[in-house]
């Protein structure tokens, strides 16, 4: 068996920037073990599948797995976003000249999105996530602080509660002082990941309101030891929870928020979010890196 692959930089408009995703274009017959282990092969945040459609109104079904192996659900992340850049930059869509709208199936459920082809820009994909949840507050700020290697003064009380938020994967939001404390965040993987798994969260998304990048409003970074991810350089799925999280506190208005993340791992990324009341989308450019062929 052989299948067509694809390195794409997500969330970056130059390759080795922003996040790095596989995509593979098949394996429909291919057991989960095997998905599994063909993502631990490209030993990547994650590597996305694109399969035929299951659902009568999907374009495409996209399976995503972790190198660990773990399956990760949700519309919006570098993952989903990434796979459609690389469908539409190889010619595997049929688009208009403007804007295109598909359907996407992941984990039995329909996603929208629509695709800006415009003549001399780069092609942008925007994302419809799920509309916000919160969830379970963590009111041990001291202990959530040691879990990340940092001080008991160093998770901002002022700001927005430390709150677990869903717009297809729940995590948990956790302000911190300024960016330097951002960027001195060493977690315990071993900790963090109970007090996630207590409160309900796959991931921390810890960040601040003091971005160095003009037109940034957080700078933000993503732990999810639950999956076997140390740390993410760009998550869509964090990102807009963080933005309507934001929004809801009053931090942030309705409309377009832009979170940098990747920055301390030298892959800077900044992720555009728009929030218009309940609804969540999620946009990103990116840089096909690599192609080839996988052999199995």
């Amino acid at each position: 068996m052989s299948l067509p692959f694809a390195i794409i930089d997500v969330f970056a408009t130059s390759p080795l920037a922003g996040n790095p995703l596989a995509v593979v274009h098949g394996g429909d017959e291919l057991p989960d073990e095997r998905l599994a282990a063909i993502a631990g092969e490209f030993n990547l945040v994650e590597t996305t599948f694109v399969l035929q459609a299951t659902l009568p109104d999907a374009t495409r079904r996209l399976r995503s797995f972790t190198a660990a192996g773990h399956e990760v659900f949700g519309a919006g992340g570098h993952n989903s976003l990434g796979a459609w850049l690389w469908l539409a930059q190889s010619g595997r869509l049929e688009l208009r000249e403007t804007r295109t709208d598909f359907a996407q199936e992941i984990g039995g459920q329909l996603f929208p999105l629509t695709i800006d082809a415009t003549p001399g820009q780069p092609i942008r994909v925007t994302m419809a996530q799920s509309p916000a949840r919160w969830g379970n507050q963590v009111e041990d700020h001291a202990g959530l602080a040691a879990s990340l290697g940092l001080a008991p003064d160093t998770v901002n009380g002022a700001g927005p509660p430390i709150q677990v938020v869903d717009t297809g994967a729940g995590h948990l939001m956790v302000a911190l002082r300024d960016r330097a404390t951002v960027d001195a965040a060493r977690p315990d993987v071993h900790v963090l990941g109970a007090i996630l798994r207590q409160a309900g969260a796959e991931g921390c998304y810890v960040y601040s309101l003091d971005p160095p990048t003009a037109g940034a409003f957080a700078y933000a970074r993503f732990f999810n030891p639950t999956m076997g991810i140390g740390e993410d350089p760009a998550t869509g799925t964090a990102a807009g929870p963080l933005a309507a999280h934001l929004v809801r506190h009053g931090f942030a208005s309705d409309g377009r928020v832009v979170v940098e993340q990747g920055t301390k791992l030298g892959r800077p990324s900044l992720i555009e979010v728009e929030i218009d009341g309940p609804a969540v989308r999620i946009s990103a450019s990116g840089v096909v890196a690599a192609e080839g062929r996988l052999r199995l």
